[in-house]
């Protein structure tokens, strides 16, 4: 199986927690994981001295006035993915999986949605809010991959009510919802646990499929 990992705004593709997951995956589901930065994050940064809640501000502002950064993000996944099953000479059976939370359902939903190799997804830290709206709403609605969406109870960035609004939107016929007490960044280690273990049984179930 091969994973593809999305981090948040301000973060970057070596974040603790991205480095961890990858981990998880390759020693435990003996799985192959990519990740990207994101536009204008980490190597990509023009601005590498600008961090934290300035670096979540100016994602903000490209979010609400570039209408083209969902659609160059998606791009942009979709080529890292055939670069990297042509590296593989992978199988075109082989199974393919998104993480991506915050930023990274922002912009990996629309992934997920746009990209029929993906067979199982996490997303979440994400509401039916924000500047793409409409796009997010439609793009759920066409999910029909299984989807593991992580909320947490106290955001500070997307209210709670936009969250189950945006689980409840999802398409697919096998999705869970598990929401936690504590703020935006507050996803326990369990249910990060949990979250590479939904995606890693549903991706065996692919690859045990008769084809």
């Amino acid at each position: 199986m091969l994973i593809a990992v999305g981090h948040g705004a301000s973060g970057h593709k070596m974040e603790d927690y991205v480095v961890a997951l990858a981990r998880q995956l390759v020693r435990h589901h003996q799985a192959a994981v990519f990740a990207l930065d994101g536009p204008n994050h980490g190597e990509r940064n023009p601005q590498p001295s600008v961090t934290g809640p300035l670096a979540l501000m100016e994602f903000a502002q490209r979010w609400s006035s570039d209408g083209t950064l969902t659609d160059v993000a998606v791009a942009e996944w979709r080529w890292a993915l055939d670069e990297i099953l042509e590296f593989l000479s992978a199988a075109s059976d082989l199974a393919i999986g998104y993480w991506g939370l915050s930023m990274g359902t922002i912009l990996g939903l629309p992934l997920v949605a746009a990209e029929p190799r993906i067979s199982a997804a996490v997303l979440g830290l994400m509401g039916a809010t924000g500047p793409t709206r409409e796009r997010i709403v439609s793009d759920a609605a066409s999910l029909t991959p299984p989807i593991f969406f992580l909320g947490q109870w106290d955001d500070e960035l997307f209210p709670r009510a936009s969250v189950v609004e945006l689980f409840g939107l999802i398409g697919s016929r096998d999705k869970t919802l598990v929401m936690s007490p504590g703020p935006h960044s507050g996803v326990s280690g369990e249910n990060f646990r949990r979250s590479v273990d939904f995606l890693a049984d549903r991706l065996l179930k692919v690859n045990s499929t008769p084809h």
